[in-house]
């Protein structure tokens, strides 16, 4: 992500219609450690500045900002079907959205998870869309099948699902310890390719965005896309949780990953 770039989009991914942004750190109000576009609302942060950075988001994407919709995220594998917003005080417990509604964007909130939106069209070409907070817990347990379900459902079809995975750690960044992979290994004894030794020992090198790509795959997503950003060592332009916790800092930020139905009301920007 250059300097002036507000968000990353991935060419081939979404149609004509569809907004979709990988946002980062930068172009935002906050300051110090959550400098500069943070967007959870469960951090530290002054709620105003996280609110008009939200508000920031939401221009980008072409709606309002009470639009713009984010979940309290759990790490689990429930996924909502929206048709309208909900206020942030009844933000669902949940780790996946899907919608058909023109004007509703969905978020998802990461600082080293996997956010993967995805796009999808019923048989007389309207879109479907989804997003999903894709976290090592999250992806083990299925929050991406139950996403890709959901959008079955609103009617979208599945030759027609595409995938896209945003900003996450990479695995050259992600060391783990070697009791980690168990619930991998019980899925799939296959899942060690995504494993490799560490420099320390007792430690392995974890790939969730190769593991998010295969679980996709499995599931008849034809189209997978991919920023390939490590949001751990490109901490000029991404929040991270693991960098924050190995700093010993108090708290960090999130960026947020969008995709919305165009309203002919609101045109992206």
């Amino acid at each position: 992500m250059g300097s002036d770039q507000l968000y990353v989009s991935v060419d081939g991914f979404a149609r004509d219609g569809v907004f979709h942004g990988y946002f980062g750190r930068r172009g935002g109000v906050s300051e110090g450690i959550f400098e500069s576009l943070n967007c959870g609302p469960g951090s530290g942060d002054d709620p105003s500045k996280v609110t008009e950075n939200r508000a920031i988001v939401a221009r980008a994407a072409g709606c309002d900002a009470e639009r713009l919709m984010t979940l309290y995220q759990v790490h689990g594998r429930e996924c909502v079907v929206l048709d309208a917003p909900f206020s942030d005080g009844e933000r669902p417990k949940a780790d996946g959205m899907v919608t058909d509604t023109p004007g509703l964007a969905l978020g998802v909130l990461t600082a080293d998870c996997g956010p993967v939106l995805f796009h999808g069209e019923k048989p007389d070409g309207a879109p479907v869309i989804g997003a999903c907070h894709a976290g090592w817990g999250g992806a083990v347990k299925g929050i991406m099948e139950v996403t890709l379900s959901r959008m079955l459902a609103l009617g979208a079809m599945k030759e027609s699902i595409a995938a896209c995975l945003g900003p996450c750690i990479a695995q050259e960044s992600y060391e783990v310890g070697d009791d980690f992979p168990k619930p991998f290994w019980e899925e799939d004894a296959g899942h060690a390719v995504f494993f490799r030794p560490a420099a320390r020992d007792g430690h392995l090198m974890f790939d969730l965005p190769g593991y998010i790509h295969e679980k996709l795959r499995r599931e008849g997503v034809n189209r997978i896309f991919c920023t390939g950003v490590d949001t751990y060592s490109k901490e000029a332009g991404y929040f991270s949780y693991r960098r924050t916790t190995h700093r010993g800092e108090p708290d960090y930020g999130r960026q947020i990953s969008v995709i919305a139905i165009q309203s002919s009301r609101h045109p992206a920007v």
